[in-house]
């Protein structure tokens, strides 16, 4: 089975350039070191799936052209994985259809309450519509022909869910996985992993935090999202990887 993943936003919460920020990597003029906020979409023949709605959804569904979509998944309840959820009605009117949407019953709380009006018992016209389906990092479930693996990771002491589809592992947002979860992701042909910054942060991975948990995982392709402005540039910071490991950028494409 083939999974076509495109990388739809790579930036952490601020996204790259910063507003009002006047570094280096602000200032680039290089489209790689431009970041919407992160989410990605994996396709196959049959099934389109995105992880996470931020703020530049609609954006992002917008430059990759994508036409049909099956389910989300979300990580965690931060609004810069969740803020663009309201966009999906264009795909209600489109598909004719509720939006599958799978998240941590914590997470899917939060999602009640700050789209209220989504789950009214009484809908104002044209909102969207949504099927909610809780799960957890206890039990695998499917999307049509897609195992899904759900991971449970530390975010400081939030947790949030990573995803391993196949031989492809998504984790974002976090700076703790239990051993136990850890064993879910080894194996992974394709690890995607969070690296903040280069210096210590309460609640990422920092870079070389993400160099070391990628060489344990032993991946045979890593790339790290949740990228901000501090990392540095993308071009000096990606030639001093190590081999097998590179920074992901937006509109990055990768099939597995």
């Amino acid at each position: 089975m083939q999974l076509n993943i495109t990388f739809l936003g790579t930036g952490t919460s601020q996204g790259v350039p910063v507003i009002a920020c006047d570094c280096a990597v602000c200032q680039s003029d290089n489209s790689q070191d431009k970041r919407l906020r992160s989410s990605i979409l994996i396709e196959t023949p049959s099934t389109t799936l995105i992880i996470d709605t931020g703020p530049d959804f609609r954006q992002q569904m917008l430059r990759e052209n994508v036409n049909k979509l099956d389910a989300v998944l979300l990580t965690h309840s931060h609004k810069d994985h969740l803020a663009g959820l309201d966009d999906i009605r264009a795909f209600n009117f489109s598909q004719k259809k509720e939006m599958a949407l799978y998240a941590r019953n914590d997470c899917m709380e939060r999602v009640k309450m700050e789209y209220d009006y989504v789950f009214a018992s009484k809908k104002y016209p044209g909102v969207p519509s949504i099927q909610d389906i809780v799960i957890s990092e206890n039990n695998p479930f499917y999307l049509n022909e897609l195992e899904i693996i759900p991971i449970l990771v530390w975010h400081y002491k939030m947790p949030v869910l990573g995803f391993r589809i196949g031989d492809f592992t998504y984790i974002t947002d976090a700076n703790k996985i239990n051993t136990e979860e850890l064993e879910k992701v080894k194996g992974s042909k394709l690890l995607v992993l969070n690296a903040l910054q280069k210096t210590e942060h309460i609640s990422h991975f920092t870079l070389q935090e993400a160099i070391e948990l990628a060489q344990e995982v032993g991946a045979e392709q890593s790339f790290f999202t949740h990228i901000s402005h501090k990392l540095g540039l993308h071009d000096v910071e990606n030639k001093q990887l190590p081999p097998n490991i590179n920074l992901a950028h937006d509109g990055l494409k990768i099939k597995l």
